[in-house]
């Protein structure tokens, strides 16, 4: 789960990394307080989960308490790639003499920590690493270690970080390696952090993405996680349990893993147009497979849905009921083709077929989808 900014912001202030006063507002007159508290001039920043803000107009500068009124009726009354504005960052304002980029990411294929630091701030770390390599300094890190002062100020010289400011930034990296270790983050990152014209460091901008596996050991950090899903479907999809992202297609797809929904998805795409990513996960009962083709059937516009879930630890024949039920108590008329193999594949091909699903006993996707496209086309 990818926190607010002021979110980060603050997470960064509990582990001693110097951040702006801030503060975070839902009306004009809110910000016209609150700049007066921090003093102007501010930075306005609208707080949505997304990036590329400032290419948006969503962060902008106030040097007058009129401005930060007008400015933050202007942002609150906007969008940014189609996520309503709906809180606005006050910030101080600094001035910035040099921008060095900190992060904290997870390698997919080491397993483990990967620490990032780099001369140049304020743009994409993908980017830098392919344009500019000299100055990006990168190496994993021992969980059972975590990254040391005399690691981090060893990284800081290879980009050319020097003197005094060695120490003040390597202990700044260290302590966002504890945020990420704290609150089991999967991304943590300082874009950028600012030397600013006092010879003082200042993290200008923060970027926090907990493991939602993790959250229920962080109640403590009082997260709305419901409330900040816009899309309903995917909000629905949070409250069932399982993982869902809404796509413009209109073939519905269910799986019981990550991998098998991926690779669903991309053959779908080679013909038509998947209308979702859905993973189910372990755990797979009556109950919820009903509910999630409740959940792929609220999509407009749907002309069939595939399922493939694979019976190891999951009864899947269980949730063939579940898909049975359902499409008996719906009158479901779309073409419902099913994959499934496993544990007791027979017993719940018989079940998906009494209830009029399309069953393919093959053990190749690509044969399932041919096929669910073949019904499409009235050539199956």
């Amino acid at each position: 789960m990818r926190l607010y900014e002021f979110e980060a912001s603050g997470l960064f202030a509990r582990k001693g990394i110097p951040v702006p006063r801030n503060a975070v507002v839902t009306s004009p007159q809110e910000a016209r307080e609150k700049a007066e508290e921090i003093g102007l001039p501010v930075m306005l920043k609208a707080q949505v989960l997304t990036g590329g803000r400032g290419l948006a107009g969503a962060v902008q500068a106030a040097e007058s308490l009129d401005q930060v009124e007008r400015g933050t009726e202007s942002l609150l009354a906007s969008s940014v790639k189609g996520l309503p504005v709906q809180q606005v960052m006050v910030a101080q304002k600094v001035d910035v003499a040099k921008e060095l980029y900190l992060g904290v990411i997870i390698d997919g294929y080491r397993g483990t920590p990967v620490v990032i630091v780099s001369s140049e701030g304020g743009v994409s770390v993908n980017q830098l690493v392919m344009e500019q390599p000299k100055s990006v300094a990168m190496r994993p890190v021992s969980i059972s270690k975590g990254l040391r002062l005399a690691e981090a100020r060893e990284m800081c010289r290879e980009v050319g970080i020097e003197g005094h400011e060695v120490t003040q930034v390597a202990s700044i990296f260290t302590a966002l390696y504890r945020v990420f270790e704290s609150y089991d983050c999967l991304v943590a990152e300082i874009n950028p952090l600012a030397r600013v014209t006092q010879g003082k460091y200042l993290g200008l901008d923060a970027k926090v993405e907990i493991d939602d596996s993790s959250l229920y050991r962080h109640i403590d950090l009082h997260l709305d996680v419901e409330g900040r899903i816009d899309n309903p479907l995917e909000r629905k999809g949070r409250e069932i349990g399982v993982t869902y992202v809404e796509l413009d297609g209109d073939i519905g797809l269910i799986a019981s893993g990550a991998g098998l929904g991926m690779a669903s998805m991309d053959i779908i795409k080679q013909k038509m147009r998947p209308a979702n990513f859905l993973e189910t996960g372990g755990g797979i009962t009556e109950e919820l497979l009903y509910d999630v083709m409740d959940l792929v059937m609220r999509k407009e516009g749907l002309r069939a849905v595939f399922i493939n879930i694979y019976g190891g630890i999951n009864p899947i024949h269980e949730g063939a009921k579940g898909v049975g039920k359902y499409m008996k108590e719906h009158n479901v008329s779309i073409p419902v083709v099913a994959k499934a193999l496993g544990n007791r594949q027979e017993e719940t091909w018989e079940i998906f077929r009494e209830h009029g699903v399309h069953v393919v006993a093959d053990v190749s996707t690509e044969k399932a989808i041919e096929y669910l496209a073949g019904l499409l086309e009235g050539t199956a």
